[in-house]
């Protein structure tokens, strides 16, 4: 670290400061948020939930929604069920889902906005190159 500063007591500074940070990391909370964001990462899952944002839902009308058949459809609820990012209520025989807290509206909002924040830059350095 020292090389990369060229101050020694600076250097020594940020690597206390790295292990005070690291310190107090839990990889279990860690691992666990990891396991969220794997479950997001699947544009048919992000449909799914795309399509809960708008209400609760059976499977058979999420199965209409994403064109797939009732296995598939099973096993990426399944992946969110279990990443606490959707929740099951049985009806009779149907099970019905639903988005299982308001936060996961304020993680797609959130990835809507980077998303265009990230459009937009390119767009910019694209009209830049043109220049």
């Amino acid at each position: 670290m020292t090389r990369l500063i060229g101050d020694a007591d600076k250097a020594e500074c940020k690597v206390d400061r790295l292990r005070s940070i690291t310190e107090k990391l839990d990889e279990k909370e860690i691992e666990l948020e990891a396991e969220i964001f794997r479950a997001m990462a699947d544009p048919c899952r992000l449909k799914i939930l795309s399509l809960l944002r708008e209400g609760e839902l059976c499977v058979c009308e999420i199965m209409v929604g994403l064109g797939r058949p009732q296995s598939s459809t099973s096993h990426h609820l399944s992946i969110l069920k279990d990443a606490g990012l959707i929740k099951e209520r049985k009806d009779g025989r149907w099970s019905r889902y639903r988005l299982s807290e308001g936060a996961v509206i304020e993680m797609l909002n959130m990835a809507r906005l980077m998303k265009e924040a990230c459009i937009s830059k390119m767009n910019g350095a694209a009209s830049n190159d043109k220049s």
